[in-house]
């Protein structure tokens, strides 16, 4: 389980993308990379990291679903992933 002062990291990360997503695209078309570099170091998507949606954890994360492998294995073996079967694992 992640720490809640990361998760609420990420989260405030995801609004500064968020908030500075057009002035970024706009900077970088008109090829201002001066003013591009004064933005807060956040507010680039490329900071963002994917976390677990149930767990918050940060690392064997499947896009796919939005949560870890872990999360993946014990749901898949309760059936609360429709189609998923338990093959070897």
């Amino acid at each position: 389980m992640a720490k809640e002062s990361m998760k609420a990291r990420e989260v405030k990360r995801a609004k500064m993308v968020a908030k500075y997503a057009e002035r970024r695209k706009a900077l970088k078309e008109a090829g201002d990379w001066e003013a591009l570099q004064k933005l807060p170091k956040n507010s680039s998507p490329v900071r963002l990291h994917n976390r677990c949606k149930l767990t918050g954890r940060p690392k064997g994360y499947m896009r796919t679903f939005g949560i870890s492998r872990v999360t993946f294995r014990e749901m898949a073996n309760q059936g609360l992933i429709p189609g998923i079967r338990k093959a070897s694992w």
